[in-house]
């Protein structure tokens, strides 16, 4: 089973928007995949698939969409599988 950790700034109250972030990847991916939601530092957003960084909002400069985590970890741990309107 693959593992996804959000991080998240709770000073920032992004709190709903990470646990957004690990409803729509627990919906799309219900079986193969666990969600952690772990607390971080001030203006922290970071989403590790398996340890590695997918995507972190210090170096994008904004916050993560739901499609674009879902492809990625799509790819990395599920290639085959349709995304239906995700996949647009």
């Amino acid at each position: 089973m693959a593992r996804v950790e959000i991080t998240y700034c709770p000073k920032c109250r992004w709190l709903p928007r990470a646990a957004w972030l690990a409803e729509e990847l627990l919906f799309t991916f219900e079986r193969g995949l666990s969600v952690t939601l772990r607390p971080g530092e001030a203006g922290e957003m970071r989403v590790l698939l398996d340890g590695q960084i997918l995507f972190d909002r210090a170096v994008e400069g904004r916050f993560p969409e739901p499609k674009e985590l879902k492809q990625a970890i799509r790819d990395r741990v599920e290639p085959s599988r349709d995304l239906g309107h995700s996949d647009g």
